[in-house]
């Protein structure tokens, strides 16, 4: 079995059409999304459409939280500026999709079991970066593959009987490659590889700024970070 993990497309419509044309290409039998679909980016309505349409399973992540809660606690005021503009801008189709997603989804893929969150084990605020990861806590998730975003910064990690998976993220990547990230796995090799996809960054930008988001949000998409 191929599964597609996505994450973090903030809103960002041009950086998730390019990723999902490649998904198209690469017989891919289920797609999942790990969180914060919306957030930052200027097309969080288009983005949830895509994603709804989609996925097999997805989560909540701290963007979807604070849209629909219009609670900005702990965010950075570009963060807190993009999430009242987006809780302002969801339709109530968007809204009704994002009210259906919960904190934790578990499935199995091939003949692994998977738990998916955003952030951590049964949090989408928690960050788990690379470095963090291990054996300790996939188990802690009583799966043998755990599927984690948030970071912005993918991951691959074998643990031998276990994996832990971060694709990066489709909509504003965090390790200095401004194109979008996913992974693809395959259950029957156990194999995941992390794919990047180019996509057209000044219309992402312009579109943000059009929206009258903050500037920062537009220009960092062109660093990668």
């Amino acid at each position: 079995m191929k599964l597609a993990i996505v994450a973090d497309i903030h809103s960002n419509l041009q950086a998730l059409k390019a990723v999902m044309r490649e998904i198209e290409g690469a017989k891919i039998d289920q797609v999942v999304y790990a969180g914060d679909i919306v957030g930052y980016g200027a097309n969080p309505n288009e983005c949830c459409h895509i994603v709804g349409d989609a996925a097999a399973h997805a989560v909540l992540g701290n963007h979807e939280i604070s849209a629909l809660t219009k609670d900005t606690t702990g965010m950075n005021p570009h963060a807190a500026a993009a999430s009242r503009w987006t809780a302002a801008a969801l339709e109530e189709g968007s809204q009704k999709f994002l009210r259906s997603l919960e904190i934790e989804s578990k499935f199995e893929a091939g003949d692994m079991k998977v738990a998916m969150y955003h952030g951590s084990v049964g949090s989408a605020t928690e960050y788990v970066f690379e470095d963090e990861i291990n054996e300790d806590i996939v188990r802690s998730s009583g799966c043998d593959l755990l599927i984690l975003g948030h970071t912005h910064m993918p991951y691959v990690k074998d643990f031998g009987s276990m994996m832990a998976i971060n694709p990066g993220s489709v909509g504003q990547p965090r390790d200095g490659d401004p194109r979008a990230s996913f992974a693809v796995l395959d259950t029957d090799r156990r194999n995941c590889i992390v794919r990047r996809a180019g996509y057209d960054i000044g219309g992402a930008s312009e579109a943000i700024l059009a929206a009258g988001l903050p500037r920062l949000l537009a220009d960092r998409l062109f660093l990668g970070r």
